[in-house]
């Protein structure tokens, strides 16, 4: 899936230089090249720098693209630890994607400094070049695009390898591979079969409630939003992994809208297109149980994952109905694109009626969150400040940032209704993230509770370490999440 990574802790020579064709230098700050001086291709980065009237230390900022003389392009940036992580992820993004322009079936790394230095950067650097050197699907009669093949690391090599990193990088590379299939190929029916096939690769514990198993059991949260499907093949699935002698116990929650038309509340076309990525919350819950498995982390996990389609239909809920949730609560539909919101309320009952240590999930949810916080932040709301502190640590530290949000109780006053338990929102809009998050806490069961906002889920021209449109946001952050949880 990823590329294979080859690794010495040798220092790139000239002759290394001579067999390569696409070189990443990654140095560390410094504001003279003249401790450089032994680097192969370094009086070709002098000659660009000075050329282009810059200074060495600006490398920290923006990469140099320069061809050494024997033919090799060369990508020279440096790495100041000053700088947050996202900036230097962004860095090495720019850095490579200038390599991989050229579809190279091999990318050289090369870094230098004190130890720590070479170590910090080959980590990072190699993240970085496993996210960018996969190929998401395509359908193009002819495309030039080719996977990257093998990473060479130079000047640092670690005996385990990079386990962790490689198992985050292959995490993020599904999840945004299941994300951009279009909607005529992952139905719900062919992402469940998806998941089957998952489940028995990777040793975890399977099981589908089907819509007739939901109706009997009173999922009516969740049903409403299917029953306008032609197709009988919306599913809540839940996947199970479990480590022996683990001490916490996690579930992960996932919106898998595998296509939203609004409903009876239909789309314009501006807002419609892209509604096939509506289940991108599942794909980061599934990215995250992948990630853990991979790298053997000590904590058990219980996804589950909301799959169904909003349709326009005869059979389709509108507005006015009441419907009665798995929990018993009524809810008073106000809005039929407020799907999300619907079928997530069933599927946190299931998951908190196992009582697991914390529950977190994910969802494309409200257009709210995506104007308080743009496209390069998601937004996440906590039970404590404990939980929302760790929540943003866990952002700083992976490169994948999180800003918390209030939910105070007296929001709740907005959510009202005269004839049920509550409003399924409001047709005001205004603070519908908020809203939003108020009514999917009445079904976690006082469980502790992490809900987040995927505003990042797509960003033009790339995000962090990840350079296309779809991010995959929230796999690198939920694994760093749960890795800080569990230590």
């Amino acid at each position: 899936m990823v590329a294979k990574l080859e690794q010495t802790a040798a220092l790139l020579n000239q002759a290394d230089v001579s067999r390569a064709k696409h070189v990443l230098f990654v140095l560390p700050k410094a504001s003279s090249l003249d401790g450089f001086r032994s680097v192969p291709g370094i009086e070709s980065l002098a000659a660009a720098l000075a050329r282009r009237k810059k200074k060495p230390e600006e490398l920290v900022r923006s990469p140099i693209q320069v061809d050494l003389p024997r033919g090799a392009l060369a990508v020279w940036i440096m790495l100041d630890p000053a700088r947050s992580v996202f900036e230097r992820q962004t860095l090495l993004r720019k850095a490579i994607q200038l390599a991989l322009a050229e579809n190279p079936r091999d990318l050289a790394i090369a870094v230098f400094g004190s130890t720590a230095q070479r170590r910090h950067a080959a980590e990072l650097a190699a993240y970085t070049a496993w996210v960018n050197g996969a190929r998401l699907p395509e359908r193009k009669k002819k495309s030039d695009a080719t996977a990257l093949g093998t990473i060479r690391l130079y000047g640092h090599q670690e005996p385990r390898g990079y386990a962790r990193r490689e198992a985050v990088a292959e995490a993020n590379f599904l999840c945004r591979e299941l994300t951009v299939l279009p909607p005529n190929e992952l139905t719900p029916g062919a992402y469940r079969t998806r998941l089957r096939q998952l489940a028995r690769q990777s040793g975890w514990r399977h099981e589908e409630y089907d819509v007739k198993r939901l109706r009997r059991m009173g999922a009516g949260a969740f049903v409403a939003v299917a029953q306008g499907s032609a197709e009988d093949d919306a599913a809540i699935v839940h996947l199970r992994y479990r480590r022996p002698g683990a001490r916490k116990t996690v579930a992960l929650v996932g919106k898998g809208i595998c296509f939203d038309t609004g409903g009876h509340n239909l789309k314009p076309a501006r807002y419609m297109q892209g509604m096939h990525e509506d289940m991108n919350g599942s794909a980061v819950a599934l990215g995250i149980l992948f990630a853990a498995t991979r790298a053997k982390l000590e904590v058990n996990l219980d996804c589950w994952m909301a799959i169904a389609q909003n349709h326009l239909s005869a059979r389709a809920y509108k507005q006015n109905e009441v419907v009665t949730a798995l929990n018993g609560t009524t809810i008073e539909i106000v809005h039929t694109d407020a799907e999300g919101r619907m079928v997530l309320a069933d599927t946190l009952t299931l998951a908190a009626r196992a009582r697991p240590d914390l529950i977190v999930d994910f969802a494309t949810l409200t257009g709210s969150m995506h104007t308080a916080l743009g496209d390069r932040y998601s937004g996440i709301f906590a039970t404590s400040d404990e939980l929302a502190r760790a929540a943003v640590t866990a952002g700083t530290t992976s490169g994948e940032r999180v800003c918390a949000f209030p939910f105070d109780d007296d929001y709740d006053a907005a959510l009202d209704s005269g004839i049920a338990d509550v409003k399924q929102c409001t047709m005001e809009g205004g603070a519908d993230h908020i809203l939003a998050t108020r009514l999917l806490q009445r079904f976690t069961d006082k469980r502790p509770w992490i809900h987040m906002d995927l505003s990042a889920s797509s960003c033009k021209g790339g995000l962090g370490a990840v350079g296309t449109e779809v991010t995959g946001f929230g796999v690198a952050w939920g694994f760093e999440f749960l890795s800080q949880m569990v230590r």
